[in-house]
């Protein structure tokens, strides 16, 4: 999979030392690893849009099966970035990295095409043990291409980000349609495809001398030194194969996934102990730092991942949708990041040129205090509700757009800032704890999703507590009057209460976020700050 190369062809292209070519005052190598990750995402969520109907009305899932599979596989998907980070840093480097786990999502996406159990659960594990390869590694080759450009890195990967949402906004709509109108193989296939042309692309720009001397094997003899009569190279693509039924008996027995989580979260401690063992004070203040922002990312897609379960469950019976129906609302927040991408590219270009950039810490403040805004939007369109119990689509539109601009202050920048604060040698792992921020998120959606189940509220009458009341006072609704009015009231209710809890919350933790950023401000140690 990974063919042994010799130390003469390294040394041969170590010694050229390209310059890294530039295009309008950005590497060139990111116009490749745009449009290579656009590909990857491509295939990544055309197949996810698939999978929960795929699940039910082709395998005859039950829902609450069906659920469970998703949420495992969610976790785990996000999660296998921590291990194909650290052997990118120790052996693989990059560029092998996203290779192997390029052709391993290709063969899991085309697997998928194979309409039978057994080939579902074995090509689900695929794509994740691949991604766990492609994924942090693709992002950190971003950051290494701006190691001489620090001002203009957050606007890179501003741009990249645009590659990832314009992948995730066509291809639900262009596989899903496929799937669903001529058969579930033809989807599927798609999304290998797609994954195909994202390798292509990325290997051009290997040819084409894009990256200079960036994402290369770290260390050559390391690389071709033989364990168990095999050398390292060889033996990482064995074992990821052999780790496939592994990682598919998780996805199948997904009431352990509480459990695996834990596990990992042990994992992870350890792995970071052994870290901050190993470095200087300031780079441990920066791990520090790192932390603090994996735990801040981990709450907002706690709540930034109920675009996929409960805002368009909430979509579906409590929105009066013109022109499309509640799967389609998935593709607005993308939409709008596609819109947003390119002004805030040039809005931090043009700060960061005038010394009137916003600190990383401000930034993930806004973030968190934005998508409250947009939770607490969700929760006030009750105040306009009919008697079906239906609220304006207006109100979804605005809540997407407001907390969409969050994630634009958060989530790109925060791929921008572990590859600038992490330690040399450990770039690829913190990329891949980064990404399991999105995994604990992802298992943290599935308590809040429940949340807004009708079920799962007291139906003895409110406590009218000050968060009962601060819910009536933006909603315009209390569990009494819901209950008065009928049932469908009482499943809106279960919405725009939780809506406004989760969003009072995310409200509180941004403002405390801006209230200590000063201080983490000063953890980071980094001159563009």
């Amino acid at each position: 999979m990974i063919n042994q190369i010799t130390k003469e062809q390294v040394t041969k292209n170590r010694t050229k030392k390209p310059d890294i070519p530039q295009v309008f005052g950005h590497p060139k190598g990111l116009i490749y690893l745009f449009f290579a990750e656009l590909w990857e995402r491509f295939s990544f969520y055309g197949m996810k849009a698939m999978l929960i109907i795929y699940m039910t009305s082709h395998l005859m899932y039950s829902d609450e099966f069906s659920f469970g599979v998703f949420a495992s596989y969610g976790s785990l998907v996000y999660a296998s970035p921590l291990i194909g980070g650290m052997l990118a840093d120790k052996i693989l480097g990059y560029r092998k990295a996203i290779i192997l786990g390029g052709i391993l999502m290709t063969l899991g996406h085309l697997g998928l095409a194979i309409e039978t159990p057994l080939f579902f659960y074995g090509s689900l594990a695929i794509i994740v043990i691949g991604n766990g390869f492609f994924k942090p590694n693709i992002s950190s080759l971003v950051g290494k291409l701006y190691k001489d450009n620090e001002e203009k890195k957050d606007g890179g990967f501003t741009l990249f980000y645009l590659g990832i949402n314009l992948g995730a906004m066509l291809s639900p709509l262009l596989c899903a349609w496929l799937g669903v109108t001529y058969g579930w193989h033809y989807g599927f296939g798609l999304a290998g495809l797609g994954m195909i042309t994202g390798l292509i692309v990325f290997y051009k720009g290997i040819n084409d001398g894009v990256f200079g001397q960036e994402g290369l094997i770290p260390d050559l003899e390391n690389f071709n030194r033989k364990v168990l009569g095999l050398n390292k190279n060889h033996l990482i693509s064995i074992c990821s194969f052999l780790c496939v039924p592994v990682v598919a008996l998780l996805i199948y027995y997904h009431e352990f996934g509480e459990y695996l989580m834990w596990l990992i979260l042990l994992g992870i401690s350890l792995v970071l102990t052994s870290i901050f063992r190993a470095v200087n004070n300031i780079e441990r203040q920066r791990l520090t730092v790192v932390i603090y922002f994996t735990i801040l990312a981990s709450l907002f897609w706690a709540l930034f991942e109920q675009a996929g379960s409960s805002i368009t469950l909430f979509a579906d019976r409590n929105v009066n949708l013109i022109g499309i129906n509640a799967s389609q609302t998935n593709s607005i927040g993308s939409g709008f990041i596609i819109l947003l991408a390119i002004p805030f590219a040039w809005l931090w270009t043009y700060l960061s040129k005038n010394n009137r950039d916003l600190n990383t810490p401000v930034k993930f403040a806004i973030g968190l205090f934005l998508l409250g805004i947009g939770f607490i939007i969700f929760g006030y369109s009750a105040q306009n509700v009919d008697q079906m119990g239906q609220t304006p689509m207006f109100y979804l539109f605005g809540g997407y757009f407001i907390y969409t601009v969050g994630e634009m202050f958060l989530s790109p920048i925060g791929l921008s800032k572990m590859t600038e604060l992490s330690p040399p040698k450990y770039i690829g792992f913190i990329m891949g704890m980064w990404f399991l921020a999105t995994s604990i998120g992802s298992f943290l959606s599935g308590k809040i999703a429940k949340m807004t189940t009708v079920s799962s509220k007291n139906t003895s009458g409110s406590e009218n507590n000050f968060l009962d009341k601060a819910v009536e006072l933006v909603t315009g609704l209390s569990q009494d009057k819901a209950q008065q009015m009928g049932e469908s009231f009482q499943q809106l209710y279960s919405y725009v209460s939780t809506f406004t809890t989760v969003g009072l919350f995310a409200v509180a933790l941004g403002i405390l976020a801006f209230i200590i950023s000063p201080f983490i401000k000063k953890l980071m140690h980094l001159e563009n700050e």
